[in-house]
């Protein structure tokens, strides 16, 4: 018999499936560690105008589909009124079948707003005049979306030069959810365009109070940052990079960089990547030394587009999956950390699937015993937030590492209304033991299957940041 399209059971295919879910992933709180929510609306509970403001903002998952559609960018990213960027999100939707768009798009419609109706070019009015009524009262700001998910936690991205005021705000305000800041040093260490991170440094300099001269000092900078952060409550780095470098540098030659640098002077790629390389040992000696844990996104060709990067500017939808080789300088990286005993808790994300194995088997060979999945193979990140790359994600994990003390999903998103998307890898990570289960690969052991799907969707994170809730 035909399913209803997107009822209770949702991509549950089978009765296991549906009881681990409903009985125990869907009450679990959503412990959110690694998103780009803006601090500042959450301090300032920012009240929504309209859906298309709302939900097109900064989406650069919907400006591709919509570009792809034969959308042009006034529609975009442009300055026509949000109703009519949301005639052609709505145009665009109906061809977003199969992408995740699709999915994302009407759980978000009926958890948020109680919408069950299909969004088409003709459902557009109805649906835009319903949400945009919820969006304009009370109940539906920034933090009552939040509180309506049943968020615990949100960990925001951000920049060691950030006053970080918006979260000492929301604290004071005695916001019961957590919103903590995660250390992001990326901009400190990119030498792609010197006179840039010139400009950088000197903003640096004004907030750490530091002179900077040579690359001692930098580090210094940076460490009195990460403790102002810690003092604010951060407990998580992330490093962004196309690829860990696999380089090392003597403190001379990291001196010359740091001159040619500091003088605005092309940097070359070798220098580049020793400076990196040397950068991140440090961060990540700083990271352990305040019982952080530390994530690197790996893995991404950015503003691949140069045109219209030059116009638009990045996060705008023009990065894609690459192919760099990601192991050599992953573990020396992290070899070097261990050989010392100085290496924290870590997250590795890659954004290209063939990486799948050698993440999951990499993280093996590090793991001590000091606490459970010390270790972590993240989640499906960025192109692979979908059913196909959340399954392989936890399968090789399954294979190669114990999937019971992964520690779940995250939204990685700018949005309010991208909660959801938890529920979606609930569903999924359900269904694929529900299957095993089925199949007599398991035992039909629910209080212990159970117990694992509370432990995945929220358990395992909250001890494993040590956050006091």
């Amino acid at each position: 018999m035909m399913k209803k399209f997107m009822d209770e059971n949702f991509i549950l295919q089978t009765e296991t499936a549906q009881r681990l879910y409903h009985d125990y992933a869907a009450k679990m709180p959503i412990y959110d560690y690694h998103c780009h929510l803006s601090a500042q609306e959450i301090a300032e509970d920012k009240q929504y105008d309209n859906l298309g403001e709302c939900w097109l903002s900064g989406d650069h998952y919907k400006w591709r589909a919509m570009r792809t559609n034969g959308m042009t960018e006034e529609f975009v990213t442009g300055d026509k009124p949000w109703r009519e960027k949301f005639q052609k999100w709505a145009e665009t939707v109906p061809q977003t079948i199969r992408n995740p768009l699709y999915h994302w798009t009407h759980l978000e419609l009926q958890r948020y707003f109680g919408i069950n109706t299909v969004l088409t070019p003709e459902t557009a009015d109805e649906i835009f005049e319903v949400c945009t009524a919820k969006l304009r009262t009370p109940e539906f700001s920034a933090r009552n979306l939040m509180r309506k998910m049943n968020v615990k936690l949100v960990c925001t991205t951000d920049d060691p030069v950030d006053s970080l005021e918006y979260h000492k705000q929301i604290v004071a305000d005695g916001f019961e959810i957590k919103v903590l800041p995660t250390f992001r040093p990326d901009r400190a260490m990119n030498l792609t365009d010197s006179n840039g991170w010139k400009k950088y440094v000197q903003t640096l300099e004004k907030v750490s109070g530091v002179t900077i001269t040579n690359f001692a000092s930098l580090l210094e900078a940076v460490d009195l940052r990460h403790e102002y952060f810690h003092s604010a409550g951060c407990r998580l780095s992330d490093h962004g990079v196309a690829y860990v470098p696999d380089a090392e540098a003597s403190s001379a030659e990291l001196e010359a960089i740091f001159a040619k640098a500091i003088k605005g002077e092309e940097i070359r790629l070798p220098e580049r990547e020793k400076f990196e390389a040397s950068f991140l040992i440090a961060a990540g000696q700083m990271n352990h030394a305040r019982g952080w844990a530390q994530q690197f996104h790996v893995g991404v060709f950015r503003n691949n587009n140069r045109r219209l990067f030059a116009k638009l500017g990045p996060d705008t939808g023009f990065d894609s999956i690459a192919d760099y080789r990601q192991g050599p300088g992953l573990i020396r990286l992290l070899d070097r950390l261990n050989s010392t005993n100085q290496l924290a808790k870590t997250i590795l994300y890659n954004i290209n699937p063939c990486d799948n194995e050698l993440m999951a088997t990499m993280i093996a060979c590090y793991q001590d015993g000091s606490c459970p999945g010390k270790m972590q193979f993240g989640s499906g990140w960025w192109f692979l937030d979908q059913k196909d790359g959340m399954e392989k994600q936890m399968n090789a994990l399954s294979s190669h590492g114990l999937l019971s003390r992964f520690i779940g999903m995250l939204t990685d998103s700018r949005s309010f209304l991208s909660f959801p998307r938890h529920e979606y890898f609930r569903r999924i990570l359900c269904n694929l033991i529900g299957n095993d289960v089925e199949n007599g690969e398991i035992p039909a052991d629910m209080e212990q299957l159970g117990a694992m799907v509370e432990n995945i969707c929220f358990n395992n994170a909250r001890n494993y940041f040590g956050v006091k809730l």
